[in-house]
């Protein structure tokens, strides 16, 4: 169980940010970013297995520079209501969002690394590539279907990057992820097949892929802990 803690941006935005911790002492800290449907259930059950696995988890809400507490569901009017707001999100603040948790965080005195999804995914990207200019220094980042990372492939990382894609992903063409491994041959890349998108999302069943999201943890577990721990 975790707890909801108040965070302020360098541009003076007060936004919500989810903080799970580990029993015992942690091996890592993380900044977890959303998808686009808010800190929601699920999102919040993400950061709490990651706390068992040993991290501190912190999940800045993204969606408070429009709505405050906004929490979407998977329906149709969820899905409706999460791509009306997409638009609207602006990397600058969503990188200065996530630099406040990143602060928050770094007050743990651990390595932190950033990791998200979908939209989170393409922000872990950044994190990577522009978080020096917004206070972060990752020491490393994971990205699960990074929605549009193609246009960002020529970026240079300032950490190791770890990478997951379903093969059938109707959101994310190949030729981004083969941008990716063009620009960037030491970035790890693991494309599964018989997935699509948002195959981590086991709250949904039309997107969930159990054997690829259980391979694609494992592997990002291992990487956390390789570079965090």
């Amino acid at each position: 169980m975790g707890e909801w803690v108040k965070l302020q941006a360098s541009d003076g935005h007060e936004l919500g940010a989810y903080v799970a911790r580990p029993v015992g002492e942690a091996v890592g800290a993380l900044v977890l970013v959303q998808e686009i449907y808010g800190v929601n259930e699920h999102v919040r059950a993400t950061c709490d297995g990651y706390a068992a696995d040993g991290f501190v988890v912190i999940a800045p809400a993204l969606f408070d520079r429009f709505e405050k507490d906004l929490e979407l569901d998977y329906s149709a009017e969820g899905s409706k209501r999460a791509f009306e707001l997409y638009p609207q999100l602006k990397m600058e603040w969503t990188l200065a969002d996530v630099g406040a948790a990143y602060e928050f965080i770094a007050r743990e005195g651990k390595a932190i690394g950033v990791i998200g999804y979908c939209y989170g995914g393409l922000t872990a990207w950044w994190a990577a590539t522009r978080g020096p200019e917004y206070g972060m220094e990752p020491g490393c980042a994971v990205g699960y279907y990074a929605g549009g990372v193609g246009k960002f492939a020529t970026e240079q990382t300032n950490c190791p990057v770890m990478l997951h894609f379903g093969a059938n992903d109707d959101h994310i063409g190949k030729d981004q992820i083969e941008a990716v491994k063009q620009a960037h041959p030491d970035v790890q890349v693991f494309v599964y097949e018989g997935a699509g998108h948002a195959f981590n999302r086991e709250p949904d069943p039309t997107k969930y892929n159990a054997e690829a999201a259980k391979l694609a943890r494992a592997r990002t577990v291992g990487f956390l802990k390789e570079n965090l721990g």
